[in-house]
């Protein structure tokens, strides 16, 4: 799903303007991004938390030239999704 359609959809459900809808989805990213900034674990009850870790330096070949490349460490955002979520997903399989 596009941003565009969840927009949509949202606007559609609660019979609000599409414009109000993209103002407060913008204003949820940005919150969001800023507390994952600053390094806080985000958790939305009924859908899953998201969270900073650490990946290691590791060491690695390029597949085209053979050299050893060293990748340095990272942040990345993890997400966990909730049991709420987590049991449709595994019944519609």
């Amino acid at each position: 799903m596009l941003k565009k359609e969840l927009i949509d959809q949202v606007s559609a459900e609660l019979s609000l303007p599409k414009q109000d809808v993209s103002t407060a989805l913008e204003i949820m990213l940005t919150t969001m991004r800023d507390a994952l900034t600053e390094k806080r674990r985000i958790e939305l009850r009924g859908f899953g938390s998201f969270s900073i870790r650490s990946r290691k330096e590791r060491s690695t070949k390029n597949p085209k030239t053979g050299a050893i490349m060293n990748i340095p460490e990272r942040k990345t955002v993890h997400f966990t999704m909730s049991r709420s979520l987590k049991e449709p997903l595994i019944k519609a399989e």
